[in-house]
């Protein structure tokens, strides 16, 4: 596995709550919106598992709906849980980003 797949491994559910609460999205949606951030190596069928996953842990509500081009779609919105989650991988996240940044951005004196 390579250090970028083992990198996004550990922080790909918030980036997935991250897009979830902005507007209910279904597997695909959710697939291409991440690309539109640059995260083009992740694929559909890594984040199936992970929508189940969250659903089963209630951070995350699945729901059935019509779609104007073909079968229904399962749109994923964020729960309170799911809300409380991503503000405790944004915690997190900035806890560990600000040092590795200064340790990696710092210049040799």
């Amino acid at each position: 596995m390579s250090l970028r797949s083992q990198l996004l491994k550990g922080i790909l559910e918030g980036c997935i709550l991250s897009i979830i609460k902005q507007q209910p999205t279904y597997g695909y949606e959710l697939s291409m919106k991440l690309q539109e951030f640059g995260l083009t190596d992740i694929s559909e069928g890594s984040i199936y598992p992970i929508l189940l996953r969250l659903q089963k842990e209630e951070l995350i509500a699945g729901e059935m709906r019509e779609s104007e081009s073909g079968p229904k779609r399962k749109y994923y919105s964020l729960t309170e849980e799911g809300q409380a989650a991503l503000l405790d991988f944004k915690q997190q996240w900035a806890s560990i980003k600000a040092p590795v940044d200064r340790m990696i951005d710092r210049e040799e004196g």
